[in-house]
């Protein structure tokens, strides 16, 4: 029996292998993926909320759970800016930096595997393929907002 298989069944096969992956290494630490994935985002000055969901591609509804977990759990703190006082940052608390170390500690290991496994020529051609399929988005959203 042979499959049919689509550029997007394969880009979505191998981010729910990933994800399944960085949620298993997560939970030895009592967290999960999205919530490692926040704590990277969050800069040491400071990150506004608002900013992190759309450079995850998280919903807002989705963030606002993650980021009460995380106060719940005091990985975090929320700040008003000093400059505009309508933006509220997001701080990590000193359990949250321990925390986003082995977040970063579990990513930066699952990429050096990769980088290990799969030839550099390869992996240029991987990154150039993906940043086509993100162009070619633009351009089918650009052609069907008509």
């Amino acid at each position: 029996m042979t499959q049919i298989t689509t550029i997007d069944a394969q880009i979505k096969s191998t981010w729910h292998n990933m994800f399944k992956m960085y949620n298993q290494a997560a939970a030895k630490f009592g967290t999960t993926q999205a919530t490692g994935l926040v704590l990277l985002s969050i800069d040491k000055e400071g990150t506004p909320s608002t900013s992190i969901a759309p450079t995850l591609g998280l919903e807002a509804t989705s963030m606002s759970r993650i980021i009460k977990t995380l106060e719940d759990n005091n990985l975090i703190f929320k700040k008003k800016d000093k400059l505009d006082k309508r933006v509220v940052r997001l701080f990590l608390t000193p359990e949250g930096v321990e925390k986003r170390k082995i977040a970063k500690q579990v990513v930066s290991g699952f990429n050096e595997l990769v980088l290990n496994e799969i030839p550099q020529t390869k992996l240029s051609v991987f990154f150039e393929v993906m940043d086509d399929v993100n162009r070619v988005i633009e351009q089918y959203k650009e052609q069907n907002e008509k």
